[in-house]
């Protein structure tokens, strides 16, 4: 690329944060392949992993997609025999969805896999930028889940101590800013 070709949003955060998206999504798409997966149904094992069974609805809401959505990825991973789907007993309309052995074999390796990216991601960045930046984003989510009406939850630091030692960018001079920018 020549080096006058200037980037349309090069001082917009959306425009980087979608740029950083887009880079972290194509470097775990590369590496979920080497597990036979792809992008978007590692969420599910890993959903399904951190909170047990759970219905399709609950899972839709937790990867804030639509159930169909939600339904698709849970077929295609059926048919893989990493989820199984099983009807509540009493109410055959509300399906179950849980990982089979196979499918915690597979959630263990993707947890592996995102500690790998995410050290990439993060490489050079200390403790607490790394607790700012994951602030920010999570920040950043709620607002605009709270804009678009999509659920809110998980957007919370695990406590209120975790980011104590977190300064405001208002709070800092401007000649720091610019130094993180």
């Amino acid at each position: 690329m020549d080096k006058d070709v200037k980037h349309p949003g090069g001082k917009s955060v959306g425009w980087a944060l979608v740029q950083a998206s887009r880079l972290h999504r194509s470097r775990t798409g590369d590496k979920l392949s080497d597990l036979g997966l792809f992008a978007g149904q590692e969420q599910v094992l890993q959903a399904l992993a951190t909170s047990g069974p759970m219905t399709m609805g609950d899972l839709a809401a937790i990867l804030r997609v639509r159930p169909p959505t939600a339904s698709k990825t849970v077929s295609r991973l059926s048919a893989l025999k990493l989820v199984e789907r099983h009807t509540e007993p009493g109410d055959a309309r509300v399906v179950r969805v849980k990982l089979t052995k196979d499918g915690k074999r597979k959630a263990a390796a993707i947890d592996a896999l995102w500690d790998e990216v995410e050290a990439e991601l993060l490489e050079g960045f200390d403790n607490k930028e790394r607790k700012r930046l994951r602030k920010l984003l999570r920040k950043a989510a709620k607002n605009l889940a709270r804009l678009t009406g999509a659920d809110q939850t998980g957007f919370e630091g695990e406590s209120d101590d975790e980011f104590e030692d977190f300064t405001p960018p208002e709070a800092e001079p401007e000649s720091a800013l610019a130094a993180t920018a």
